[in-house]
């Protein structure tokens, strides 16, 4: 009887005791995944600003006048409305923004669009209050040298600012902001 009860209880011991063997389970990767872009005036310097979007891809698909229509708010990328923080005062189209957390919205056109800087943060998709823009600027749309799959975003550092340069497919365009003296 005892070789039978020890047989029981090194079998229940070793059931519990051996870890359960499962694969990880991921979700697929987000068809738009989030990026961001500092601005830097130096690549050891402190930033000076920074843009957190999401990527859509164009897929085949006619970008700017079809799946993003012309003369509509944008939030510029996909999912979350794009973030832009500053981190020092700067000058966009004569107007301070003081360090703080904003969101871009955009509206395209064919030869220009309105680059929106707004207070409202933490936003799905284009929920979009004019009575909150803190600044307007519009500014050429460009065709860049060549096509861009996905929604991009980076900065270009200047002699007293920086240049966000935001491309999709074969248009982009351009946003200064300068230092305040």
């Amino acid at each position: 009887m005892k070789p039978i009860v020890t047989a029981i209880v090194f079998l229940a011991l070793t059931a519990f005791a051996v870890p359960s063997v499962q694969s990880q389970t991921f979700p697929k990767m987000d068809m738009s995944p989030m990026d961001l872009a500092m601005a830097r005036p130096n690549r050891n310097a402190p930033p000076i600003a920074r843009v957190i979007y999401s990527r859509p891809q164009k897929k085949g698909r006619e970008i700017f006048g079809e799946l993003v229509p012309y003369g509509k708010v944008w939030r510029t990328g996909a999912n979350e409305a794009t973030e832009l923080t500053i981190y020092e005062p700067l000058q966009l189209n004569g107007t301070l923004l003081q360090p703080g957390t904003y969101t871009i919205y955009t509206i395209p056109e064919a030869d220009s669009w309105t680059v929106i800087i707004n207070k409202n943060t933490n936003v799905w998709g284009t929920v979009y209050n004019k009575e909150n823009d803190v600044v307007r600027i519009e500014t050429p749309a460009r065709t860049a040298a060549a096509p861009c799959e996905s929604l991009s975003m980076v900065f270009r550092p200047e002699t007293h600012g920086t240049t966000l340069m935001i491309g999709w497919d074969k248009t982009y365009v351009e946003v200064p902001f300068k230092e305040v003296d």
